[in-house]
């Protein structure tokens, strides 16, 4: 089972991007749970989701406290010591950012870095900062979770054919960086 953790700010789409990669991996046989959680809900106020994904039934009905992937939607969350709390030792950290990777201030335990400007592929292709498709694509690209056709099969589904563009070009777009 991975456990994934997803850090945005409301209006971003967390939410919509968990579902998402949740009908992908069960359209692939495979067991996925999302559990969002809402503090206040404003747009732009911090918003966290906790996903699974597993071949085997996934009996855990908790919030995810030790990650193996980040999905970071705002690289200004990093700035919060909740955003990487509890990364597992060789974990991912997948994030929506233009900064340099040295400007992050990644956490020691991560083992594998990946950047993607989900914002100015989302303001291309939708005219607005909504980066979550974008981001989907990059979680293709590094996680491997779920088969990336199936994924964008469902964003187009759910966002129309934009959405799917946006992160086609994310998947194609995203560079995993030397920790």
């Amino acid at each position: 089972m991975k456990e994934i953790r997803l850090h945005g700010r409301g209006g971003q789409g967390v939410v919509k991007a968990s579902q998402i990669i949740v009908k992908a991996a069960v359209a692939e046989q495979k067991q996925g749970q999302f559990i969002p959680f809402f503090g206040v809900e404003r747009k732009g106020s911090p918003v966290f989701g906790y996903l699974r994904i597993s071949d085997e039934p996934i009996r855990r009905k908790m919030q995810v406290y030790e990650p193996d992937i980040l999905m970071i939607l705002d690289d200004s969350l990093t700035a919060l010591p909740s955003t990487y709390e509890g990364l597992k030792e060789g974990g991912t950290v997948i994030m929506n950012t233009v900064k340099p990777s040295k400007e992050l201030e990644i956490p020691p335990q991560a083992g594998r870095i990946a950047l993607v400007d989900a914002t100015g592929i989302s303001e291309e292709f939708l005219g607005r900062n909504i980066s979550n498709t974008a981001m989907l694509g990059a979680f293709a690209k590094i996680t491997g979770l779920v088969d990336k056709e199936i994924l964008f099969r469902e964003i187009e589904a759910s966002f129309g054919e934009e959405n799917r563009k946006a992160a086609e070009t994310a998947y194609d777009k995203t560079k995993s960086v030397e920790v």
